[in-house]
């Protein structure tokens, strides 16, 4: 996300198919060391959608939706590094989203690499990352279930910039990674990567070593492409079958049916959460 996504002060898909589908094991092969035995069915939309700092009233969703431009909303429901109050986010704002349409998107900001540089209230190391990706993968789940996020849901973890030619600091972050991962699948929910293409992201999409890394990547790349699939940085066989977003553009401060709200545009096909 922008910085502000962590601090105030730093900061062509077809569209024919814009509905969400369940999609039985749909990603699976790409979740890799999955712990859990028994999957639901994952639920999948193509089409628009925005994130913004903090989750938009119920007014203002209403009046979105008529608008009918985005479909997706993703929504950070935890992590000590999250930015923004939530006063909106509810168990009771997220089935109203669900009973309105609105296909919801799992956020977690967890804690950063220690190389990054911001001021940021929680970071790991080489010799804590695997324990806090299990601790910061735990609290995720338990948010996203307190919110009516159920079993089978992805959860989108927040990775912000970093030197990835720090070999050190890239190792411990792919450690973490790759520890949030694990923890994610053992409790039936898939994972998810949010990250730069010139960073975080990059990182992911070209470890040589594929193990326990997530299944799907939201892949930040400012270029006002409206796409999945034409400005995709990597090899064109990862993360298929439903498995990318692409935030193209930023702070794109937007008025739809008399609400104006500062978002993030996203061309999305990836996961979203199941909501009971």
């Amino acid at each position: 996300m922008p910085k502000h996504r962590l601090s105030r002060r730093g900061r062509h898909i077809a569209w024919a198919a814009t509905g969400a589908v369940v999609v039985a094991g749909a990603g699976i092969a790409a979740q890799t060391s999955m712990a859990a035995p028994a999957w639901p069915a994952q639920k999948t939309y193509t089409g628009r959608a925005f994130d913004a700092c903090t989750a938009p009233s119920l007014t203002a969703m209403k009046a979105w939706k008529k608008d009918a431009y985005y479909g997706g909303v993703a929504v950070y429901v935890g992590g000590r590094n999250r930015g923004c109050a939530q006063p909106n986010l509810t168990k009771s704002w997220v089935k109203s989203m669900d009973t309105l349409g609105w296909r919801v998107i799992p956020l977690y900001v967890g804690a950063q690499p220690p190389c990054q540089k911001s001021r940021n209230k929680e970071r790991f190391t080489a010799a804590t990352a695997a324990s806090v990706g299990v601790s910061n993968a735990n609290d995720a789940v338990a948010k996203a279930a307190a919110l009516g996020m159920k079993a089978g849901s992805p959860i989108y973890l927040n990775m912000e910039s970093y030197d990835i030619a720090d070999k050190a600091c890239n190792d411990a972050t792919l450690t973490y990674v790759r520890s949030f991962t694990r923890t994610l699948r053992a409790k039936t929910y898939r994972a998810g990567l949010y990250g730069f293409s010139s960073s975080s992201a990059k990182a992911v999409a070209t470890a040589k070593n594929r193990t326990d890394l997530p299944g799907n990547l939201w892949y930040a790349l400012w270029n006002g492409q409206e796409t999945t699939t034409r400005d995709w940085p990597w090899d064109p066989k990862l993360y298929t079958d439903h498995s990318r977003g692409h935030q193209y553009k930023a702070n794109s401060r937007e008025s739809r049916g008399g609400h104006t709200i500062t978002v993030d545009r996203n061309a999305w096909d990836a996961p979203v959460a199941i909501i009971g």
